[in-house]
C-alpha cells in the first residue's frame, strides 16, 4: 500500500514552513556586519564564548543588550527571514536599529507620537520615540533622566509639530500619513492649530473636527458624524478624539 497523500493543504503548509536560520551562518554574518554598525556612541560586537554559546552585544550610553546567537537565530526563523547571507544581514541590521532608545537620543531627536496606553487598546497617549530609518523605537527614561523628562517631552512635541506629513483629502475626510514610518502619522495632532490651517488650505475647512486614531495607521480627520461612521466601519481598534481633547491627552 502506498502512503497517504498529504493533500493540497498539507503541501501548502510544507511550502510555508520557514527555513531555519543556521547559528553558524548567523555567527559569520554577525562577525562581518556588526563592526560596521558601531559608531561614536554605539558599540556592537560578537562575543565568542566557548561552551556557553556566543552572544551579540550592543552598548550605547546607558543602554545595553545581550542576546544569545541561538535565540536570535530562532527569532529570525520564526519571522521568516531568508537563510541567506543577504537576508540574515538585513535582519541583523533591522534588529540593531530596533535597540532601546537612549536618553541622549530622545533629548536630541525624539518625536512625540500617539500610541496605545495599554494592551486593552482603548485609549491613546503621547509617547516619545526615536526614529532610525524605518524603525521607530519608544523611549523609556532611565532613572538618571527623570529630571529631564518634561524638557525632553516638550522638545519632542515641537519636533512632531514640524514633521512633514502627507495629507490626502478623500471627500469629507482628511488622511494624514507618513510613508516610511506609519506610527509618525499621529504627530500631526501635536499642533492642532497648524493641522487645522493645513486642512483649510487644502479645501476642507471644518468647524468641528474629530480625529480617528489607530496607531501605526493614517490619522483620519472629519466632522463628528463622519468620524463616527469611519470608526464604526473599521475592523481595527481605534479611538475617536474631539479636537478639544487633544491638549489633555496623557503621556504614556
Amino acid at each position: 500500500m502506498s502512503g497517504a497523500s498529504p493533500g493540497r493543504s498539507g503541501i501548502a503548509l510544507l511550502l510555508r514552513r520557514p527555513q531555519p536560520v543556521d547559528v553558524a551562518d548567523l555567527r559569520a554574518v554577525a562577525a562581518a556586519v556588526l563592526p560596521a554598525l558601531s559608531g561614536p556612541r554605539l558599540r556592537s560586537r560578537l562575543v565568542e564564548r566557548r561552551g556557553a554559546g556566543s552572544l551579540v552585544e550592543l552598548r550605547e550610553d546607558e543602554r545595553s543588550v545581550r542576546v544569545h546567537l541561538d535565540e536570535l537565530a530562532d527569532d529570525m526563523t520564526r519571522a521568516g527571514v531568508p537563510p541567506t547571507e543577504e537576508g540574515i544581514a538585513g535582519a541583523l541590521r533591522s534588529w540593531v536599529a530596533a535597540r532601546p532608545a537612549t536618553d541622549a537620543a530622545a533629548a536630541t531627536t525624539g518625536i512625540a507620537v500617539l500610541d496605545w496606553t495599554g494592551p486593552a487598546r482603548t485609549a491613546v497617549g503621547w509617547r516619545v520615540v526615536v526614529r532610525r530609518g524605518a524603525a521607530v523605537v519608544p523611549w523609556t527614561p532611565s532613572p538618571a533622566a527623570r529630571a529631564a523628562v518634561q524638557r525632553t517631552r516638550s522638545a519632542a512635541l515641537d519636533r512632531a509639530a514640524a514633521l512633514p506629513l502627507d495629507l490626502r483629502i478623500e471627500g469629507p475626510v482628511a488622511l494624514w500619513s507618513h510613508r516610511a514610518a506609519p506610527l509618525l502619522a499621529g504627530a500631526v495632532l501635536a499642533d492642532p492649530g497648524r493641522a487645522r490651517g493645513r486642512l483649510a488650505a487644502a479645501g476642507l475647512p471644518l468647524a468641528d473636527i474629530h480625529a480617528v486614531v489607530t496607531p501605526h495607521r493614517p490619522v483620519a480627520c472629519a466632522e463628528p458624524a463622519v468620524a463616527a461612521r469611519l470608526a464604526g466601519q473599521t475592523v481595527e481598534d481605534c479611538v475617536t478624539l474631539p479636537w478639544r481633547r487633544l491638549s489633555t491627552l496623557p503621556w504614556s
